[in-house]
C-alpha cells in the first residue's frame, strides 16, 4: 500500500522529477509500506566507478519483502516498485509525468469516450513469446475473478461489466474487454473516464503471459523459467526476505533506451542499517520512495546538502476498525483524531516539513484541503467528543473502555510516530494504549481481516484524482477498505461523480463525499508526504513521478 506529499502547497504539489545531481535538501518520513552489493562478473565492484566505463549496476533497497510479484495481486508500493521495472502496460508514465504509449502503438477513442481500441506493437515476453491482446484480456479478467481475491479489482470497475463480474452478479464473458485479434484490444467503459490512460499504466492493468499462467497457477511465486515479463528488466533471482535481482531484458522492444545491466535490490527494513550501507558504498540509494531514512539523521543530511526531496500526492494516516467497540462509535473516533498534535509530530519526530493532514485527499488534488476539516491539536473538542461517545456506548468514564492497541508495521519511523501519539492519547484523553508491530506481510493481512483496532497506513495516489483516495472506502468489503465502514450517501455521491461530465460539478460531488467521510472519521489523517532520499552522485535519470512511482528505465551511471 502507499504514501505522499508536501511543504509548499500549490506550487510544489504535483511536481514530477527527473533526478539531477543537485536538488534542494529537505525532509523525511517513515518508509512506504503502506515497504550487499553483487557485482556483474568481470566488472568493477564499485557501481558508478569513474575509471573507464562506468559499471551499470544499481544497488537499491526495498525496505521489505514484496508480498507478491503477480501484477494482479499486488496492492502495495514495494511490490509495485519491482513490477514497474519488469512489466509494461498499454501505456506507461513518461519522463513528462504523463501517460505515453508503451505496448500500445496506437490508441483510438470513440467520440463518446467510452470505447478504446488499442493496437499493440510488436513486443515479446522475456522468454520470446509474443505479447498479445489476449494476454491483456486474460490478465484483467483474472483480476476480476472473485476466486482470485485481488484487492485491487475495483480499479477495473471503470470497464463495462467489470464490477458485476467481480461481485458474482455477472460473467467474465460480459466484461467489456476483448481481444479482436492478436494485436487489437477493445475496451468498453461504463462512463467517460478522463484518467483511463493513466490507469492502463498502473500495475493492476499490466498483462501477464496467458500461455504460462493458464498452465501454471504458481508462475509468479518465484524467479525461474515460468516467470516471464515484458518490461525493461527481467526477474533473475528472488531470494525471499533477502534480495531481488533484475537484469536488463534484451527482449524488450525499447531495449536501446535501457542503460543499466543489473539492479540488485536488498531487503533490509532497518533505516539505520540501510543508511549505513549507503555510507559504506554498499547501496546507491537510501530512502524514499520505497524506503525511509532514519529520522535522527535528517538534520545532518539536510545541513550537508545531501538530502533530496520531492512532493508526493500521498497521505499518512491511521485506520479504525469500525466493527468493534469502541471505534464503532463516530464520536470516539473523532476524539482520538482531534487529540493529536500533528505539527509537533512533524517538527519533532519526522522532522521533514510535511504538511499536517486534517483532510484525507491531498491538497495537490483538492486545493481547499490545505485548510482541512478540523483544527490540529483540538484538545477541548476531542474531550467533548470523547464524553459524547462514552455516553452513547454506555460507559461511565474512560476506565471502562476496552483495551486500546495501536498497530503498525515494523519501522523505526512508524514506531516513533506511534509512541508520540500513544503519549498524546494518554495525556489528552486519559486513555492507556498498547503498541503492537508486525512485519509487513503479517501486518497487512491483519488489517485485511479486521484483526486490529487502530492501524497505520499510507496511501500514494495511483492516479491524480480524488476518486482514487475515496473509492477504496465505497464498500465495507472492498479490497483496501480494512475499516468495515460503509455509508449509503457516500456511495451515492461517488456513483453520481462517475457519470458527471462537468469537471467542476464532479469535483463538488467528490468534495461532498469527502465531507461525509471526514465527519464519520473511519480514518485518522496525520500528514501529507514528501519523498526524501540520498543517492550516489554518479547515478542519473532515475525518474520519480508525482505519484511516487520510481522508474529505472532511463537510469545510468556517469563515468
Amino acid at each position: 500500500m502507499k504514501k505522499r506529499i508536501m511543504i509548499v502547497l500549490s506550487v510544489l504539489l504535483m511536481t514530477s522529477l527527473v533526478f539531477a545531481a543537485c536538488s534542494k535538501p529537505s525532509s523525511n518520513q517513515p518508509g512506504n509500506n503502506n515497504n550487499k552489493g553483487i557485482t556483474t562478473e568481470g566488472e568493477s565492484s564499485t557501481p558508478g566507478d569513474t575509471g573507464g566505463n562506468a559499471t551499470q549496476e544499481l544497488r537499491y533497497n526495498l525496505h521489505s519483502e514484496p508480498p507478491t510479484l503477480h501484477p494482479g495481486l499486488a496492492n502495495d508500493n514495494v511490490s509495485g516498485g519491482v513490477l514497474n521495472q519488469i512489466f509494461e502496460g498499454l501505456t506507461t508514465i513518461g519522463k513528462s509525468g504523463k501517460p505515453e504509449k508503451a505496448i500500445a502503438e496506437q490508441i483510438d477513442i470513440s467520440d463518446d469516450q467510452k470505447l478504446y481500441t488499442f493496437k499493440l506493437r510488436d513486443a515479446v515476453w522475456s522468454n520470446g513469446d509474443p505479447v498479445t491482446a489476449h494476454d491483456f484480456e486474460y490478465a484483467w479478467k483474472w483480476v476480476l475473478d472473485p476466486a482470485n481475491e485481488a484487492k485491487y479489482a475495483y480499479q477495473l470497475y471503470y470497464i463495462d461489466g467489470a464490477e458485476q463480474a467481480n461481485t458474482g452478479k455477472g460473467s467474465a464473458d460480459s466484461v467489456g474487454v476483448k481481444a479482436l485479434d492478436e494485436k487489437t484490444l477493445e475496451v468498453k467503459l461504463v462512463n467517460p473516464t478522463p484518467f483511463f490512460l493513466e490507469l492502463t499504466s498502473f500495475y493492476t492493468y499490466l498483462p501477464i503471459n496467458s500461455k504460462i499462467a493458464e498452465a501454471n497457477k504458481t508462475w509468479a511465486d518465484n524467479a525461474g523459467d515460468l516467470y516471464t515479463s515484458n518490461g525493461p528488466f527481467k526477474l533473475a533471482e528472488w531470494a525471499h526476505n533477502d534480495k531481488v535481482i533484475l537484469l536488463k531484458n534484451d527482449s524488450y522492444w525499447d531495449k536501446g533506451t535501457v542503460k543499466l545491466d543489473k539492479i540488485t535490490m536488498t531487503i533490509v527494513n532497518d533505516e539505520n542499517t540501510v543508511l549505513g550501507m549507503f555510507e559504506k558504498n554498499e547501496l546507491d540509494w537510501a530512502g524514499s520512495p520505497i524506503g525511509a531514512l532514519p529520522t535522527d539523521a535528517i538534520p545532518s543530511l539536510r545541513d550537508s546538502g545531501k538530502l533530496h526531496s520531492q512532493a508526493a500526492a500521498s497521505t499518512y494516516f491511521y485506520k479504525f476498525n469500525t466493527t468493534e467497540k469502541p471505534f464503532n462509535n463516530a464520536n470516539i473516533r473523532k476524539a482520538f483524531t482531534y487529540a493529536i498534535d500533528r505539527q509537533s509530530i512533524i517538527d519533532n519526530v519526522t522532522q521533514g516539513g510535511q504538511f499536517p493532514a486534517t483532510a484525507f485527499v491531498p491538497p495537490s488534488i483538492f486545493t481547499e484541503n490545505s485548510k482541512g476539516y478540523f483544527g490540529d491539536n483540538a484538545i477541548d473538542q476531542a474531550k467533548e467528543f470523547l464524553q459524547k461517545g462514552l455516553e452513547e456506548l454506555g460507559y461511565k468514564d474512560v476506565s471502562e473502555l476496552p483495551a486500546i492497541t495501536l498497530s503498525y508495521n515494523t519501522s523505526e519511523g512508524h514506531q516513533k510516530i506511534a509512541q508520540a501519539i500513544q503519549d498524546m492519547w494518554t495525556k489528552n484523553l486519559g486513555v492507556e494504549v498498547t503498541l503492537e508491530n508486525s512485519e509487513w506481510a503479517v501486518y497487512i493481512e491483519k488489517l485485511h481481516s479486521l484483526d486490529y483496532q487502530v492501524g497505520r497506513m499510507g496511501w500514494i495516489a495511483d492516479f491524480n484524482d480524488a476518486i482514487n483516495f475515496l473509492e477504496m472506502f465505497r464498500d465495507k468489503d472492498g479490497g483496501n477498505n480494512d475499516t468495515g465502514w460503509e455509508n449509503a450517501q457516500f456511495k451515492d455521491l461517488l456513483a453520481k461523480s462517475s457519470t458527471e461530465k462537468d469537471a467542476a460539478k464532479r469535483a463538488q460531488l467528490l468534495q461532498q463525499a469527502e465531507a461525509i467521510f471526514m465527519d464519520e472519521m473511519p480514518v485518522l489523517p496525520i500528514y501529507f508526504y514528501t519523498n526524501n532520499w540520498v543517492v550516489n552522485d554518479k547515478l542519473k535519470d532515475v525518474f520519480i513521478d508525482g505519484l511516487s512511482n520510481i522508474y529505472f528505465k532511463w537510469a545510468h551511471f556517469e563515468s
